[in-house]
């Protein structure tokens, strides 16, 4: 089988680095292109650091990008040029950017996952399954613990969490968005869905997601204890989008859960 070639953004980052290290191990991929925002005078894996460019990723199949928001617009501006494929780990998104992703898609493969890993995205599916299960008479919260690195709360995964919720009750996520804590010890049940986020050591990420009657509660939870399970996620994210004709798709696809 023909190696993909593969670019690798934010590459001196958290997810960048490991994306590096899960890629020279992978015998499906040679690693092309490396780029940050700024240049640096040095070597990431043989490769000289480069910016996000038409030049940097004009040898790529595709790209693989956990950034920041307006770096992955950006991405994606010159990708969309160049027909390239992207693999979107990047959260933090607004409604508008979200939009402009979409738009995107229809004119190259796009997969874009809060979260890559297969337990968590077998627990979003689990969390529809129950929402919609449970419907109105109970109430839910989602709860997240990440690493004090990182600066969005809630986390993309906890922010997909909740429109796993929505989306078993069938309602607009948005519209059923409630309050953001962070760093509180306890937080309430409410009729909108409400968020805690605790940020601390170096944990690489627990999500739980909590419904409660009033007279039981039911909760599903996951728990990360190596970021490489997100890098080779991603990998194979990338690995099957190769073959996609425009679209915007998820791990949900790539998993195959109905």
């Amino acid at each position: 089988m023909k190696k993909i070639n593969l670019a690798i953004t934010g590459c001196l980052g958290r997810m960048g680095d490991q994306l590096v290290k899960s890629s020279k191990n992978n015998k499906n991929f040679k690693l092309v292109a490396v780029t940050e925002n700024k240049i640096i005078n040095r070597k990431v894996s043989g490769l000289k650091l480069q910016l996000n460019s038409e030049s940097a990723f004009k040898k790529a199949h595709i790209i693989i990008d956990f950034t920041v928001p307006k770096s992955t617009l950006e991405i994606l501006k010159i990708a969309s040029k160049l027909k390239k494929r992207v693999v979107i780990g990047t959260t933090g998104f607004s409604k508008k950017e979200e939009s402009l992703i979409k738009n995107y898609s229809k004119k190259i493969p796009i997969l874009k996952a809060g979260n890559m890993s297969v337990g968590i995205n077998l627990l979003m599916y689990l969390t529809e399954i129950s929402s919609q299960s449970l419907g109105n008479n109970f109430l839910s919260k989602v709860f997240e613990i990440h690493h004090k690195h990182k600066k969005d709360h809630p986390s993309g995964t906890a922010l997909m969490l909740g429109q796993g919720i929505a989306t078993g009750k069938n309602k607009d996520f948005y519209k059923l968005m409630g309050k953001k804590y962070l760093n509180k010890k306890s937080f309430p049940y409410n009729k909108k869905i409400n968020f805690n986020s605790i940020r601390k050591g170096e944990i690489v990420g627990k999500h739980e997601v909590a419904f409660s009657s009033g007279k039981e509660v039911i909760t599903l939870n996951h728990e990360a204890f190596d970021r490489a399970l997100y890098s080779e996620g991603a990998l194979s994210a990338a690995k099957w989008l190769i073959s996609k004709k425009p679209g915007l798709y998820s791990m949900r696809n790539v998993l195959n859960f109905e």
